[in-house]
C-alpha cells in the first residue's frame, strides 16, 4: 500500500492555506494539537449563538445576544478620557445605545453615519435602566446583512484565536472538502438516517440550532462513528493478524479438570462455567487465543485460570502463569498447589529468589516436561528458562506488563495461547477501546461464601475512636490494613505520611504489632514486611497503595483508608477488596477530612451503597471520564476528537461488530467498501492499520 491518497492532500497541507489563519495563529493552534486542516475539521463547535433577525430589543430578556435593524440617531463622543463613546440607535420600537471603549470617532462616524440604517448584532444588556449593546459583533448595511449567520457556531478557543478567525478558517475548509466514497455500512447509515461524511461536516460546522450541537444529532453521531470505526478497524486488523498465526489445538480430555471440580467445596458459578466453555473452545481451535478475563475482586478468576492450565496439560502441553510481583506469584502458587495436587499435576514456583542448584533443578524438570504448570514473576522470561511444550501463558494484571513482554512470553513455545486476567472491572465501552484486539470474557457473579464488607464513612476527627476499635479487634485476633493518604505527584510525601502514621500507631498498639510498606522501600524489604503480615506476625499493616492489587490475607478483616476523598472510585474498590476474604464479618472505614465537595460525597456514598465493581466502574467513568479513570499516561486509550466513549458506548459496540464482520468478508480491503475503508484509515491517521493490511 503506497502513501497517502492524493484526494486527502488538502486536508494534510499547511494551516496557513485557510482564510483567517496566518503564521502566528498557525503556531498557536499547533501548540493546542491542531497542526493541519484535518485537525481543524474535527474541532467541532461546542456552543452556538442565535443571531436571527429580531423586530426590536423590547422582546428580549437581557442579557442575551440579539440582531436588529436600526436607524442611527446620534453620536455622543466621550466628554473626558477613559469614558465610552455612545451611539444612540432606534429599532422598530425603542431607542438604545451602542457603546464603544477606546474607539476612534472618525471610524465610528464612517461605519455608522447618522440617519443610516444598519443591522447590528451583539449582546444586549440592561445597565441602570438603559438598554446597551457594548462593542457589537457585527455592524453591517442591509445589503450585507446576509453575512451574519442565523445560528453562529462557537468553537473551543485558544488564547489569541478569535471566533471570527475560526469561522473564516472552517468556512474555507468546508469549501475544499473532497468527496469521499461511503465507508460506513449502508444498512446502518439508512437505519440511523445519517448524512454522508462531507454533509455531516457541513451540518456540524453550520448548526441550525442548539439541538444540532447535541452528541445525539445524526451528523455528530455519524462523525463519532467514523472515528470509532477507524479505531476498531485497526484493532480488528491487529487481532486478525494475531489470530492468523496458526495456533496448536489443545483438546482437553476432562480427566484432570473434572477431578478438581469434584474436589471443590462449592459449585462453580454460571459465569465461571461460561468462561470454562469459551476458553476451552479457544484452546481447541486452530487459531491462537488472545483473550481477556475480566472479573471483579473475588469473582473466582483463579479457578478459571487453573481449569485452562489443566486443559492444556490434558492435551500433553505445559502452562505458565505470571504475576507482576513475587508476593502475588507466591499467592497464586499457594492457591493453585492444593488443587493441582488433587489432579496429580506437578506445579512449581519460579521467582528472582531461586538461585543455584534449586533453580537449576526446577529448570531441568521444566525442560524435560516433568513440571506441568509453572507460576512465576517476570523471571520466567529469562533466556535460560526453556519449556518442553508450552501451550498456554496466563498473565495476571495485564496493565503491569507491556505488549512486548506478552510477545516475549509467547515466543517461549510454539504458537502459545494467551489469556490475560485483570481484577480491575472496566466498563464495556472502555474495554473495547483498550482491549479491542482481544476477545473478552467477564466474570460477573461472586462465588458463594464470601462475606459482604460493611463500608462506613468516618470523619478524620474521630481517629481516636478508630484506633480504639482497632485495638479491640487485634485483641480478638484479627488483622487490619491502614492505607495512608494518596499524595498527588509525590511519593516522598506519601512515604513520610506513612512513616508518621506507622510511628503513631506503634506507640499506641505496641512494638512488633505494626508493619509498614511504601513505594520507596527496596523490594526485598517490602516483600519481607508483607510476608510478616501474611504470616500473622504483624497485626496492622500501614501502607501506601502498593497493596491494592491481589494480596490475600483471609484473617485481615478491617481496612482503614485515610483521606478516602483523595482516591478514585476504582482504587477505593480495589483496596476494599483486600478484606472480606475470610469467614469473619469485615469492615472498611473511609476516613475523610470535612468538608467534602458534592463529587467527593457522591463517590464515597456509591461505595457505601454497592460492592459491584462493574457498577462502580460505570459510575467512575461518568464522574471522571475515561482518561482520568485509567490514568491517561499509561491507559493506552486512544484520544478521540469527536467520539465520547462515556456517552456513546453503543456506537463503540456497533463499530467493533462492523469492523470484525467486514474483515471476515474482505480481509485485504480490496472491495469497493474496502477501498473506502482505506481512505478512512488514512484520514484518521491510523498508519499502523495501513501497515497491517500490507502484512495481511
Amino acid at each position: 500500500m503506497s502513501g497517502r491518497p492524493e484526494r486527502l492532500f488538502p486536508l494534510f497541507g499547511a494551516l496557513e492555506s485557510l482564510d483567517g489563519i496566518g503564521p502566528k495563529s498557525a503556531q498557536i493552534l499547533d501548540k493546542a494539537g491542531v497542526s493541519k486542516p484535518r485537525d481543524l475539521l474535527f474541532t467541532l463547535p461546542h456552543n452556538g449563538v442565535d443571531r436571527r433577525l429580531r423586530v426590536d430589543v423590547t422582546q428580549l430578556v437581557p442579557p442575551m445576544t440579539a440582531t436588529v435593524l436600526v436607524t442611527v440617531e446620534a453620536h455622543h463622543p466621550p466628554r473626558s478620557k477613559g469614558r465610552p463613546y455612545r451611539v444612540v440607535v432606534r429599532d422598530a420600537a425603542t431607542s438604545f445605545q451602542l457603546v464603544f471603549f477606546h474607539a476612534r470617532s472618525d471610524f465610528l462616524r464612517r461605519q455608522l453615519p447618522e440617519g443610516a440604517r444598519r443591522v447590528v448584532s451583539g449582546k444586549v444588556e440592561n445597565f441602570d435602566g438603559v438598554i446597551q449593546m457594548v462593542h457589537p459583533d457585527y455592524m453591517l448595511s442591509e445589503e450585507k446583512a446576509a453575512e451574519i449567520p442565523e445560528f453562529e457556531p462557537v468553537y473551543p478557543l485558544h488564547a489569541g484565536i478569535t471566533q471570527k478567525a475560526m469561522w473564516k478558517a472552517t468556512r474555507s475548509l468546508l469549501g475544499m472538502l473532497p468527496e469521499m466514497p461511503e465507508w460506513a455500512d449502508q444498512a446502518l447509515v439508512a437505519r440511523e438516517a445519517w448524512p454522508s461524511w462531507a454533509e455531516a461536516l457541513r451540518l456540524v460546522h453550520a448548526p441550525a440550532n442548539g439541538a444540532s450541537l447535541s452528541p445525539t444529532h445524526p451528523a455528530r453521531q455519524r462523525l463519532a462513528y467514523d472515528e470509532l470505526l477507524a479505531h476498531q478497524m485497526t484493532l480488528a486488523l491487529a487481532r486478525r493478524k494475531a489470530r492468523r498465526r496458526a495456533g496448536r489445538p489443545s483438546i482437553g480430555t476432562g480427566r484432570l479438570t473434572e477431578a478438581v471440580i469434584a474436589a471443590l467445596p462449592y459449585r462453580p458459578t454460571g459465569a465461571q462455567q461460561r468462561a470454562f466453555a469459551e476458553i476451552s473452545a479457544d484452546l481447541a481451535d486452530g487459531m491462537r487465543m488472545n483473550r481477556l478475563l475480566q472479573g471483579d475482586v473475588g469473582a473466582g478468576k483463579t479457578l478459571v485460570a487453573l481449569i485452562a492450565l489443566l486443559t492444556v496439560v490434558e492435551a500433553g502441553g505445559q502452562g505458565v502463569m505470571m504475576a507482576p510481583t513475587e508476593i502475588l506469584a507466591r499467592q497464586h502458587y499457594d492457591g493453585l498447589a492444593p488443587l493441582a495436587a488433587e489432579a496429580g499435576v506437578r506445579i512449581e514456583l519460579l521467582t528472582g529468589r531461586d538461585k543455584g542448584r534449586e533453580r537449576a533443578s526446577k529448570l531441568a524438570a521444566l525442560a524435560e516436561g516433568d513440571v506441568h504448570i509453572l507460576v512465576g514473576t517476570h523471571a520466567v522470561f529469562q533466556d535460560d528458562v526453556h519449556f518442553h511444550d508450552l501451550r498456554l501463558a496466563i498473565i495476571d494484571e495485564q496493565h503491569r506488563f507491556g505488549v512486548a513482554q506478552r510477545m516475549a512470553l509467547g515466543s517461549k513455545g510454539q504458537a502459545v495461547d494467551v489469556l490475560v486476567m485483570t481484577a480491575t472491572p472496566i466498563p464495556r465501552s472502555l474495554a473495547l477501546a483498550q482491549y479491542g484486539d482481544m476477545d473478552v470474557t467477564v466474570l460477573d457473579e461472586k462465588p458463594p461464601g464470601r462475606t459482604p464488607v460493611k463500608t462506613a464513612l468516618v470523619s478524620k476527627g474521630r481517629i481516636e475512636e478508630v484506633v480504639a476499635h482497632l485495638q479491640k479487634a487485634i485483641a480478638d485476633g484479627r488483622q487490619a490494613y491502614w492505607v495512608c493518604p494518596l499524595v498527588e505527584e509525590s511519593e516522598v510525601v506519601e512515604m513520610t505520611a506513612a512513616e508518621e502514621r506507622f510511628k503513631r500507631l506503634r506507640s499506641v498498639l505496641g512494638d512488633g504489632i505494626v508493619g509498614l510498606v511504601h513505594g520507596q522501600m527496596p523490594p526485598a524489604e517490602k516483600d519481607a514486611a508483607m510476608a510478616r503480615f501474611v504470616a500473622g506476625e504483624t497485626k496492622v499493616l500501614v501502607a501506601t497503595t502498593v497493596i491494592e492489587v491481589g494480596v490475600n490475607v483471609p484473617n485481615a478483616s478491617i481496612m482503614v483508608i485515610e483521606h478516602a476523598e483523595n482516591f478514585g472510585l476504582a482504587q477505593l474498590h480495589q483496596l476494599r477488596g483486600r478484606v472480606g476474604r475470610g469467614s469473619d464479618a469485615s469492615t472498611c472505614l473511609l476516613m475523610y477530612e470535612p468538608p467534602l465537595s458534592d463529587t467527593e460525597t457522591r463517590r464515597l456514598e456509591i461505595l457505601r451503597e454497592t460492592e459491584d465493581g462493574f457498577k462502580i466502574a460505570e459510575e467512575d467513568l461518568s464522574m471522571r471520564g475515561a482518561g482520568d479513570m485509567i490514568g491517561t499516561a499509561q491507559s493506552g486509550l486512544p484520544r478521540f476528537r469527536i467520539a465520547d466513549i462515556e456517552r456513546q458506548p453503543d456506537l463503540m459496540r456497533t463499530a467493533q461488530a462492523d469492523a470484525r464482520a467486514f474483515l471476515e468478508k474482505d480481509p485485504t480491503l480490496e472491495s469497493e467498501r474496502g477501498e473506502a475503508m482505506r481512505l478512512l484509515l488514512w484520514l484518521m491517521e491510523q498508519d499502523k492499520a495501513i501497515k497491517l493490511i500490507g502484512v495481511g
